[in-house]
């Protein structure tokens, strides 16, 4: 063999070996990759698992909410985190849950459920989701009425408006208005049925024109839009806002108001004048004389009071009107519950509190009310600070009321109604006050007003809806009903 053919071979051998370590090293590569895709492929599938096993977790303790609303220890009576196996379809144990629930704080419905998604195939992969739950209150709406509304020129609402009657409309709605009726007979004045909620502003300047409205009216199509007056529209008919259960709401509030709040048997005089203070206790005092109306302002003025069976001027008197029993610290439940009519001001910070008046057995003769004649005042306005009035009878503003008014507070008026009670000029000069501003929501069973249509009462009404309230409200508040509302999901 010459020399020639032996190179010839070494580079035949050489190449050999290169082209067999690159093919070495090719099929290598594509391994581990396949390997490593296959590995990923199961990873993400497995983190997938994780995921919906935890939202199973979620979907498991809203069903069991659903059965026992109250429940927040799983069943077990013991503190979690509470661990459940989960299931495929073939019965096969996969994975598990472990809840964590954290339970509402006092005055609020807002459940916290973090579920915690294992696989068994990997111990290291965990997923966590975290949902609040919570009961919409019956503080949903700014105003809500279980009969027909009149708001007239001057009224400014900032939140949602709902009757299970008619509503006319005359001032200016930031939000949805929403009446139980597609239509109604206004009876404010005669003619026809007009809209279940309707506007008496003319559509050319801001006047308001009394008598019956044919474009605002059956069988007018479309509903004119009036973005005017209605900002964020209105709706019509809706499902109605059920008032009959706040008796039973209120009867509860006392039987817990004696077990673990501050309980008042009746005063033996007028009632009681609550003080809300800043430092988590209140003053109470028993009223003993209210301020006498004048010689020639008497309930029957012009007729014009709905409520005139009940007049009166609802006002302590300044001098010798009242004798101080005590001060007490807020109740740690929240309630306060007395058997008589309470007189309620002050102010509060970082306190969570439900005023509640009534007398059992519920009779109309005997029902009782709450009085705000003067400020009553948050420090906070982030849902910190939360006021609940609630009153088997009405929710009043009397006669000696400050000229510039502002209640922080969610109220509700169970059979009676919230307002002012009408004041002719001859009881000058409380016939006419300046403006009432508040901060919270409305429930009234009767008609609502603090005003009326001869300028009297007070001539700026500005409600502007606390939107803490919808799942954060008072202690006791009333519930729309008992079933759960997701209001935030995130994974953690």
């Amino acid at each position: 063999m010459n020399k020639k053919n032996k190179n010839y071979r070494g580079i035949i051998l050489l190449n050999v070996l290169i082209f067999s370590m690159l093919a070495i090293s090719l099929v290598t590569f594509f391994i581990i990759w396949t390997s490593s895709s296959i590995n990923m492929v199961k990873s993400t599938l497995m983190k997938e698992q994780a995921l919906q096993i935890a939202e199973a977790g979620v979907d498991y303790y809203r069903w069991h909410l659903a059965h026992n609303h109250s429940d927040f220890k799983d069943g077990t009576g013991n503190d979690g985190p509470y661990s459940h196996v989960f299931y495929n379809k073939d019965g096969e144990a996969i994975g598990t849950f472990v809840l964590t629930i954290t339970p509402p704080v006092v005055g609020s419905t807002i459940v916290t459920i973090k579920s915690e998604g294992r696989v068994n195939k990997s111990s290291s992969i965990k997923r966590t989701i975290q949902t609040r739950l919570a009961i919409p209150s019956f503080a949903k709406f700014a105003i809500v009425a279980n009969d027909v509304m009149r708001f007239g020129e001057g009224t400014e609402v900032f939140g949602p408006i709902h009757s299970n009657n008619g509503i006319r409309f005359d001032g200016i709605s930031h939000n949805l208005i929403t009446s139980t009726v597609s239509s109604y007979d206004d009876p404010d004045h005669t003619g026809n049925k007009e809209f279940g909620v309707h506007t008496h502003v003319n559509t050319t300047n801001t006047n308001v024109t009394e008598s019956f409205r044919p474009l605002e009216a059956p069988p007018t199509n479309p509903i004119p839009t009036r973005n005017d007056v209605f900002i964020a529209g209105r709706q019509f008919p809706v499902p109605q806002s059920d008032f009959t259960g706040i008796t039973n709401d209120l009867s509860t509030i006392k039987t817990n108001a004696i077990s673990g709040g501050k309980y008042l048997a009746h005063s033996g005089k007028l009632g009681y004048h609550i003080i809300l203070k800043t430092n988590d206790t209140f003053d109470l005092y028993k009223v003993t004389n209210l301020t006498s109306p004048s010689n020639n302002c008497s309930r029957d003025s012009n007729n014009a009071d709905p409520s005139s069976s009940v007049w009166g001027t609802w006002s302590i008197k300044s001098s010798n009107g009242q004798s101080f029993v005590g001060n007490y610290p807020n109740p740690s439940n929240g309630l306060i519950f007395a058997e008589d009519n309470v007189w309620v001001d002050g102010k509060i910070n970082t306190a969570r509190i439900t005023i509640a008046v009534g007398a059992f057995p519920d009779s109309p003769s005997s029902r009782k009310s709450i009085i705000i004649n003067n400020d009553l005042l948050y420090t906070n306005y982030d849902g910190q600070d939360v006021i609940g009035l609630i009153a088997q009878g009405d929710i009043n503003v009397g006669m000696v009321s400050d000229d510039n008014l502002r209640i922080d507070a969610a109220l509700m008026a169970n059979n009676g109604r919230a307002g002012r009670h009408y004041y002719d000029s001859s009881c000058s000069p409380y016939h006419t006050r300046s403006v009432l501003t508040l901060y919270g929501m409305i429930g009234s069973n009767q008609r609502y007003g603090f005003a009326y249509t001869d300028n009297t009462g007070y001539d700026t009404r500005i409600i502007t809806y606390d939107a803490n309230l919808l799942y954060g409200p008072p202690p006791s508040f009333p519930l729309t009903s008992d079933k759960y509302t997701t209001i935030s999901w995130d994974e953690i």
